[in-house]
């Protein structure tokens, strides 16, 4: 039997972190080579709304990645 990879669905990837135009999110912050903190903070933002019916918590989190690269941003500013 012969498998097709690229024709298999990825069941690796939630259904919240693919958008409307099939996009993921992982690749989408690869494809901007982010930073682990912002690229976190973008993936939390892109899944909000398909994954809680209040997106509330994956914004916070969101706001705490960010808050993580700007600490590492005045720490390197400071050596």
């Amino acid at each position: 039997m012969i498998i097709n990879i690229k024709k298999m669905k990825d069941n690796r990837v939630p259904h919240y972190y693919i958008g409307n135009n099939g996009y993921e999110a992982r690749k989408v912050v690869s494809g901007f080579d982010l930073s682990y903190n912002i690229g976190t903070a973008v993936t939390y933002l892109l899944r909000a709304e398909k994954k809680h019916a209040k997106p509330t918590e994956c914004i916070k989190k969101a706001i705490a990645h960010l808050e993580f690269e700007l600490e590492k941003i005045d720490e390197l500013k400071n050596k």
